[in-house]
């Protein structure tokens, strides 16, 4: 009997990496408010709008835990992921420059609630998503680049571990700020706004649990 615990840590792992990216995401856009539209992100609880640009290297930090979760053999369906995530973002890509009124330039940035445009920037996040999950088997120069990587950060291994753990801080402080202010901006609790909390919760529970499982300590000179 084939066992479903690999696919169910395939998915943990690619949710968790689209949160990754759905963070980045909602950072930059709110980054583009802060300084072109002068918004005052969830002030006072958030003291300060440019405080925003550190949930990038909060996600981009946690994209290799949620990648190391995922590391199992599950076999492949005729292609490796990558291609998958090609196809995704070249038919959303296609789709938005098509049928939607949005610049490239706009699409991480501009705060639309149009729901084509939302749903073809979820599918652009989710072919990026496959794309990071197999990027290894992309070439074997990007292969060996990432490797190299690793080593680096193995060599600095208590580093990144001081840090993930305080990628989780700062999360649960956004996370807690935000909803703080959404209590009493009962107006301003969107969906997107729903999404973007339980995003930093996400973060910060993973950040915690890699810290936990010391997988930056722990890390190897392995294959990656």
């Amino acid at each position: 009997m084939v066992s479903v615990l690999p696919y169910g840590k395939k998915m943990f792992s690619l949710a968790l990496t689209f949160n990754a990216l759905l963070s980045i995401f909602y950072a930059i856009g709110l980054l583009a408010g802060y300084y072109t539209f002068h918004w005052s992100l969830f002030a006072p609880y958030v003291i300060d709008g440019a405080l925003f640009w550190a949930i990038i290297p909060i996600s981009i930090i946690n994209i290799f835990p949620a990648v190391k979760v995922g590391k199992v053999r599950t076999g492949r369906l005729w292609f490796h992921h990558y291609v998958y995530g090609f196809i995704v973002l070249a038919l959303s890509g296609a789709a938005l420059a098509l049928f939607t009124p949005i610049s490239p330039t706009s699409l991480l940035t501009a705060n639309i609630t149009t729901a084509n445009i939302n749903i073809g920037r979820f599918f652009i996040l989710g072919g990026l998503t496959l794309v990071l999950d197999d990027l290894p088997d992309v070439s074997k120069k990007l292969e060996s680049t990432l490797r190299w990587m690793k080593t680096k950060a193995g060599e600095k291994r208590t580093t990144f571990h001081r840090i993930q753990i305080l990628t989780g801080i700062v999360a649960l402080y956004f996370f807690l700020s935000i909803s703080a202010y959404l209590t009493q901006k009962p107006a301003e609790a969107t969906l997107a706004n729903f999404i973007l909390i339980a995003a930093m919760l996400v973060t910060s529970l993973t950040s915690f649990a890699s810290a936990k499982r010391k997988i930056w300590l722990n890390i190897t000179k392995e294959s990656v």
